[in-house]
């Protein structure tokens, strides 16, 4: 499993709802028989699908296993602890850091040390600048989803490591290179992050140190807080304050930026597509920094952040928890240099012709058919066709589509049925029958009522067959009934009627076997008066072979007692 994407489904619990198309802002989900799955070249790890997918199917990559690894290796095994775990845990910092160790880390850090020195060098970054457009890259959803998405602004994401890049290297320079590092926090996009940074070993989230917790560590209240553990190499300060909406702007500006500078905070992917919508960053008379970070409220609203605490209450924890200090350096101590490469996703351009041709498939022959529903996870038809075209979506998830075919289908097979068919609503009125019932029942109307375009639609039951108590039972019983030879006037019908809603619609297929039950007395008739006499032909002929038998054996043994004499 660690060699899968951090994002993964579990297939027998993928019920084809399609909330995971609809949630992911990059449409990296592919269905396939019914089933969906992320696509990983196109997936940039935000974890929508995950927190959206009713059915759970969604889940993400445990990585437990590769720390474990690393700790039986007998290694130094550091813990980089994100900021946001004061919204997550409700424990203090002492515990937090006894249970770790007791985990078997060797120490615990606090990855916001690595924050207050990005926002040091981005600080200086800004002031040096004399204008234009500057994107933070603290956030790998965000990096990738530029990188990939909106590749035009790849080039205006600062070159700086992220707080837990910058904070792995400084880990390595105090306690030596040949450590190990595993993150703990919120996020996903961090298990991206492990492969491509190169600068430490294994991203884990709160919800899988919850399940490592509960693994190792019977009962957590009983594990005690030892005033002697502190956060290694020191705690941080002003650093604190990233996981929340505006946090890093915060550090930003305690760290000093000139009056030409303008901090701006975005938060979700939607909102930063809009934001940079139709921008020319070359026209920028000022300099601007933006805050990107891809979830609504900043890390605290992370999909692994594993916390039931209100959103108010973990901005709050993490506003009350931070440590002020008197002067912040000019220079950091340590910086990541991290040029970001862009890697667009090409999508195929299609014809129109071809997207046309792709839509007359699912029932879209002109653009009145064009719904635009987003049933199928896809804003507009022409989406899904597109998808359709790349392999990525099935006919089959076009809801009109189907329900028209299922409505063509079941009207093709009640059209053709030899037997009547009918539907009832709860008001007794007729909601469709096929031909034959109107052959059956309307008599000398059939021809009026075939010619109108709804039929008998609307039309009271009672007023049509003389068993509408039948439909009234079942109404109000639920139960499905079954007559045979059931006698109304001068005819006979087999009837099933059945329940299609709850008492709102029932349904009834209808037989007329009066002919053929006509037929079968008339068949039975004759066959008795064969049978008669065959019987009396059988008792005349068995009267004579029984007289016969008599003559033959007395002769027989005449002849045998004759034969014995002789002998003797």
């Amino acid at each position: 499993m660690n060699s899968m994407y951090p994002v993964y489904t579990l297939t027998n619990e993928c019920h084809d709802c399609y909330k995971c198309i609809r949630e992911c802002p990059v449409k990296a989900i592919k269905i396939e028989n019914g089933h969906a799955s992320v696509i990983p070249e196109k997936c940039i790890a935000c974890g929508n699908c995950v927190k959206t997918c009713p059915s759970n199917a969604k889940r993400v990559r445990c990585d437990i296993d590769k720390a474990k690894t690393l700790i039986r290796a007998k290694k130094d095994v550091y813990v980089s602890l994100a900021p946001s775990w004061r919204a997550s845990f409700e424990n203090s910092a002492e515990k937090m850091i006894a249970l770790l160790k007791q985990l078997g880390f060797k120490d615990v850090s606090e990855t916001a040390l690595g924050a207050q020195e990005v926002s040091i060098k981005t600080a200086q970054m800004l002031n040096e600048a004399e204008k234009g457009l500057f994107i933070s890259s603290a956030c790998p959803v965000i990096v990738d989803y530029i990188r990939h998405y909106m590749p035009e602004f790849t080039k205006y994401i600062t070159p700086i490591g992220s707080p837990l890049m910058t904070h792995a290297k400084m880990l390595k320079e105090t306690f030596g290179n040949d450590i190990a590092v595993v993150f703990i926090g919120p996020c996903i996009g961090k298990k991206n992050e492990v492969t491509y940074s190169g600068l430490f070993d294994v991203a884990l989230t709160f919800e899988e140190l919850r399940m490592w917790f509960n693994e190792e560590i019977i009962d957590i209240s009983k594990v005690a807080k030892d005033d002697k553990f502190k956060f290694v190499p020191e705690s941080a300060y002003e650093g604190t304050l990233y996981p929340i909406d505006g946090g890093m702007n915060k550090t930003i500006k305690k760290s000093g930026v000139n009056d030409n500078v303008q901090l701006l905070e975005i938060c979700g992917l939607q909102s930063l597509r809009r934001a940079l919508k139709n921008l020319n960053p070359d026209n920028l008379d000022k300099t601007i920094f933006i805050e990107a970070l891809a979830c609504d409220g900043g890390c605290v609203g992370g999909p692994c952040i594993s916390s039931e605490k209100a959103g108010i209450t973990m901005v709050s924890d993490i506003l009350t928890k931070e440590k002020k200090r008197e002067k912040i350096p000019q220079t950091p101590k340590v910086v990541v240099d991290y040029p970001i490469e862009t890697k667009k996703i090409v999508d195929t351009a299609y014809p129109l012709d071809t997207i046309l041709k792709t839509l007359k498939k699912i029932g879209k022959h002109s653009i009145d058919d064009e719904l635009n529903c987003g049933g199928c996870g896809y804003p507009t038809c022409r989406d899904l066709a597109k998808a359709l075209l790349d392999g990525d979506a099935e006919p089959s998830m076009c809801v009109s589509y189907m329900r028209k075919t299922a409505m063509r289908k079941a009207a093709a097979m009640i059209r053709c049925m030899p037997a009547a068919v009918v539907m009832v609503d709860n008001n007794m009125n007729i909601i469709e029958a096929n031909d034959s019932f109107l052959k059956m029942f309307t008599g000398d109307m059939y021809e009026v009522f075939k010619s109108r375009p709804d039929g008998l639609a609307g039309a009271a039951i009672e007023r049509i067959v003389d068993f509408a108590d039948i439909f009234k039972t079942i109404l109000k019983t639920g139960k499905d009934l079954r007559k045979e030879r059931y006698h109304v006037k001068n005819r006979l019908y087999d009837i099933s009627a059945f329940t299609i809603e709850e008492n709102e619609i029932v349904g009834a297929v209808i037989t007329d076997v009066t002919s053929s039950e006509t037929n079968r007395e008339k068949i039975s008739q004759k066959a008795h008066e064969v049978i008669s006499k065959n019987i009396s032909i059988v008792q005349e002929i068995a009267c004579l072979l029984g007289e016969h038998m008599v003559e033959t054996e007395t002769l027989l043994s005449s002849i045998a007692e004759d034969y014995e004499e002789k002998q003797s």
